[in-house]
């Protein structure tokens, strides 16, 4: 069973504080996508959503091969059409998850989104322009996708306990069958070989028929090594925040101001000082202390609480809705939700139903030290706002998973970084929302994971497959990789939630910056066979690289896996010797000559024949060598993670900038 890639508290989206769309100008050419399909594989699709409303679409696309299947609630009404020129497919695939779960009921039995994660992905990668949009008043602006006016099509593959293989797959295939130009995979789970791995199989068919698969990197950060879906045909996403926070601040007795985080609408009774009390303080004589510190049901005593607000550690088993709820129903005035050390230092904005600010780690901490110093302890509660701009921008999100992959080290993952933090975006009206009423049903809300951050990419390729519609699925990869920032708003490096300088295993080749992916200049490509000869290289059988292609294929007698074209440069146990890496670069710009730029990682020196390329003309191809050699021992002053360093090499004729990240692993 594989995982969606949302962060345990399941928060919400919306996109114009996202600051991802480029400027309109520069996309009049792609018409914003229209003749783009998106396929999402996920949860389904809520179609009602305004997101997904065909209001100034032209009609669908004659390469559209779903034969109007749109299986949404036709066991209730055959005669209604849920589909339209936007949401042109809807379809579900049960018989896997089925046999592990048992018979479902009726109501089930539908590509109708009941969770909201699948209108998420699919409005943030697809969404049409809506106006207006907040949740609960917070982040309001007009919500659009990355490619507002492709089509889009649902394949619900994932169900309230998971997605099953064979459902992945099979979405896969539908996929593929009914003619989607991009697809959007936010499932992905731990394996230990792409040949058991549906999402790799099935990413494998789609690359092959020519898709772009955009997948997930995972949310088991900041951990090395936890980073998923890591086939190489995939491009594997990582998340990032954006320049937008939902800001609730604490102000202490002491004069001490901490910045939490909160999308609750509740406000203080009054602006002043009410007393403070933490948890464990205010429980029931009866209660376990390890039991009420997270507030959970029935630990908090009225009469220590009426009148207070109460400090209550973020609760890992049990979510954080049931602590609001614990602490409104014991006469709490508002709510400080400390983050426990899992959390590290990051943590989304959530609706509650009271008064509420969310700190992190170290802020709880204090305040958990200021409740035992003082006598009296007091405290106040910002309402809820939305700030920005927030300096800096982006910060690679802790719960973002890290490379390097454990199946094929030899290829750099993730791919690339973009925003996943508190993106508002479309939501399911068949379920409520934790922390508001249970009656309340809310169109669009704030989700935090990779899963965010995956379709937002896929956006972007989807305006690329319109620009330019006989790019490969890894010349589009490649311009958005070799055309990234790796610095911040400030101009800074781009940093982790401890405000340190990330690293590649992070952020991948850097941040998405779809301005530049337009005319990239040069760009890496790969076909099937290339990915091929390199399974091949890793000493896969015939019989396994069959299971994955099903077409004849004989393994060459030699590969070096060093020379497999990939955007950036990998070197796995560099000893005292020289090694040399082969790669090749197209034209896909104006005739002219670039010359080579590298910075070289620590304790290795980099060498680049020749130092110029000149193209006369668009699809020319020109290879060259990089010849790495070990400078200085791994122990003599040199920094590293993991025993890696990382450079880069940088391709530049004056108006493009070509870069490819260079790690390199000592031993």
């Amino acid at each position: 069973m594989h995982q969606l890639h949302t962060t345990r508290s399941w928060e919400f989206l919306g996109l114009e504080g996202n600051r991802i769309l480029p400027k309109y100008s520069i996309w009049e050419k792609a018409r914003y996508g229209d003749d783009t399909i998106i396929g999402n594989l996920d949860t389904g699709v809520w179609p009602e959503s305004q997101s997904f409303s065909d209001q100034g679409m032209s009609p669908i696309p004659s390469k559209w091969r779903g034969n109007g299947i749109c299986q949404i609630d036709n066991f209730i009404d055959s005669n209604k059409t849920y589909c339209n020129r936007k949401l042109i497919g809807a379809r579900f695939f049960y018989k896997g998850y089925e046999a592990y779960a048992g018979k479902l009921g009726a109501s089930f039995y539908t590509a109708r989104d009941t969770i909201g994660h699948g209108s998420h992905t699919l409005s943030t990668a697809g969404g049409n322009f809506v106006q207006g949009v907040s949740v609960l008043g917070n982040g309001n602006g007009t919500a659009k996708g990355g490619s507002p006016k492709a089509r889009v099509a649902a394949y619900k593959v994932c169900w309230l306990h998971g997605c099953n293989d064979a459902d992945i797959l099979a979405g896969f295939e539908a996929a593929i069958s009914d003619g989607v130009d991009v697809l959007s995979v936010s499932p992905g789970g731990k394996t230990k070989n792409l040949f058991t791995d549906s999402v790799a199989i099935g990413s494998f068919h789609a690359v092959a028929n020519g898709i772009v698969v955009v997948s997930s990197a995972g949310n088991d950060g900041p951990y090395f090594g936890t980073v998923v879906n890591t086939a190489p045909w995939l491009f594997t996403v990582a998340a990032s925040t954006i320049d937008r926070d939902f800001t609730s601040y604490v102000k202490l007795g002491d004069n001490t101001y901490i910045k939490g985080t909160s999308l609750s609408s509740k406000d203080l009774p009054s602006r002043e000082f009410y007393p403070l009390i933490s948890a464990k303080e205010a429980k029931h004589f009866y209660v376990l202390s390890r039991e009420a510190k997270f507030c959970r049901h029935g630990t908090l005593d009225v009469e220590k609480v009426m009148g207070k607000i109460v400090v209550c550690l973020e609760d890992e088993l049990f979510g954080i809705a049931n602590a609001g709820e614990e602490a409104s129903s014991a006469g709490a005035v508002g709510m400080i939700l400390a983050s426990d050390y899992k959390s590290f230092y990051d943590f989304t904005a959530y609706p509650h139903v009271l008064p509420t600010s969310h700190v992190n780690y170290s802020d709880g901490q204090y305040i958990y030290s200021y409740i035992q110093s003082e006598n009296n302890p007091v405290a106040y509660i910002t309402k809820a706002i939305t700030e920005f701009p927030i300096i800096p921008a982006p910060v690679i999100a802790s719960f973002s998973s890290r490379g390097p992959s454990t199946i094929l080290p030899s290829i750099l993952k993730p791919d690339i970084t973009a925003p996943g933090v508190n993106i508002i975006a479309a939501y399911s009206e068949a379920t409520s929302v934790f922390g508001i009423e249970s009656n309340n049903r809310i169109p669009y809300n704030s989700f935090s994971g990779t899963s965010m951050s995956c379709p937002h990419v896929s956006g972007i390729v989807g305006l690329l497959k319109t620009l330019h519609p006989e790019w490969s699925p890894a010349a589009i990869k490649s311009a958005i990789m070799t055309t990234a920032s790796k610095t911040d708003n400030s101009k800074r490096p781009i940093k982790d939630r401890f405000y340190e300088n990330a690293t590649p295993f992070a952020y991948g080749s850097g941040h998405i910056k779809p301005d530049l992916a337009i005319d990239p200049g040069l760009i890496y490509d790969l076909n099937v066979v290339d990915y091929l000869n390199l399974l091949c290289g890793y000493n896969q059988s015939h019989k396994q690289i069959k299971a994955i292609y099903n077409k004849p294929f004989i393994c060459p007698k030699s590969y070096n896996v060093l020379d497999f074209n990939y955007p950036t440069i990998t070197i796995l146990d560099l000893e005292d010797k020289t090694v040399n890496v082969s790669r090749t670069v197209t034209n896909v710009g104006h005739p002219s000559t670039y010359i080579v730029q590298s910075k070289a990682p620590d304790g290795v020196s980099v060498m680049v024949e020749p130092s110029y390329l000149s193209f006369k003309e668009v699809g020319e191809k020109k290879s060259f060598k990089v010849i790495v050699m070990k400078t200085m021992d791994n122990g003599d002053g040199v920094s590293t993670t993991l025993d890696y360093v990382f450079g880069e090499l940088l391709w530049t004729n004056g108006k493009h900038r070509v870069r490819s990240t260079i790690a390199v692993k000592f031993k």
